[in-house]
């Protein structure tokens, strides 16, 4: 049975996930892994944008580092943890979990999270998969991470999406026994209802593409529905003099490049009108009666998750 959150008022999560333009799935078909030192690097730049910001608010946030970024700018990364942010993982190339073997997908985890453990001297608890790719195909990830040394994820997005989403599964913090019998907690992307429908709240092109006053109030909804939020950027997301990557598609473009320069006046009034904290802090404001127990496996259908 699942048991009710606890009414205690818990912070916003901000989130980071701390990539280049370069790194996006969307440009993956025109611009190859090992090009991506030619490019021209804005994510310390960015980065430190939003460390300046965060500190003028008095916002702590959790940044989840590319392993590429963490092993090319290992100051940065120092720096993040020194102004008292929260460590996590995005894995190491950015390549989708459901296109990677488990044997690849294992070896690029544990070298990303060694990387940031070594730089920023501190375990790294949490992980988030390059555009939310732990769905029904790649479930067998949660138990990799769970053998790491992992507790908790955030990796699974509950709407339907083209590139990643778990449609049916729960929308609250939740804790999975994974296929092997390993547990693992679950934060997934926020997501609002609206007529039937869950409506992506969580941030990042969402954010963008959205007006302010729709996704002020799909959070507003998302909190009176589940009591808890997760909230996501990019740092290149408010940098709209970021070079323009020829080739990509008509799509890719329009989801990249559209409003990067509303985003950061966009941010500052979100952080006004909302309390925000790390993944830690809201998740330690919930109790351990809050969190749903459920069992994912290969072939479970999450039908009867309906959030």
């Amino acid at each position: 049975m699942t048991q009710a959150l606890s009414t205690t008022p818990v912070p916003l999560a901000m989130t980071v996930d701390v990539e280049d333009y370069f790194h996006v799935s969307a440009f993956e078909g025109v611009i190859a892994p090992e090009s991506w030192s030619q490019w021209p690097s804005t994510v310390e730049r960015n980065t430190r944008r939003l460390l300046e910001l965060f500190d003028e608010t008095g916002i702590k946030a959790t940044f989840f580092v590319l392993g590429w970024v963490a092993e090319h700018y290992p100051a940065l990364i120092r720096e993040i943890q020194q102004q008292g942010h929260e460590i996590a993982s995005h894995g190491y190339s950015h390549r989708l979990v459901y296109r990677q073997s488990p044997a690849v997908f294992r070896e690029e985890t544990l070298r990303s999270k060694q990387l940031l453990e070594d730089i920023a001297q501190t375990p790294v608890r949490g992980y988030r998969a390059a555009s939310y790719s732990i769905t029904k195909a790649s479930l067998w990830a949660l138990d990799i991470l769970a053998e790491l040394g992992f507790q908790w994820d955030s990796s699974i997005f509950p709407v339907y999406h083209d590139r990643y989403g778990m449609p049916d599964s729960p929308t609250r913090p939740y804790r999975i026994t994974t296929a092997a019998g390993a547990d693992i907690l679950e934060f997934p992307l926020t997501t609002a209802r609206l007529f039937g429908y869950r409506m992506p709240a969580a941030g990042g092109g969402y954010f963008r593409l959205y007006p302010y006053w729709l996704s002020r109030w799909l959070l507003e909804r998302a909190r009176a529905q589940q009591q808890t939020a997760i909230f996501y950027l990019h740092p290149w997301e408010i940098d709209a003099a970021q070079p323009r990557v020829p080739g990509a598609s008509r799509l890719s473009r329009f989801r990249h490049y559209n409003n990067l320069e509303r985003c950061l006046p966009r941010l500052r009034r979100l952080m006004r009108d909302f309390k925000f904290g790390t993944v830690h802090d809201t998740l330690q404001a919930l109790t351990a009666q809050s969190f749903e127990q459920i069992q994912f496996t290969p072939a479970q259908a999450l039908s009867r998750h309906h959030g």
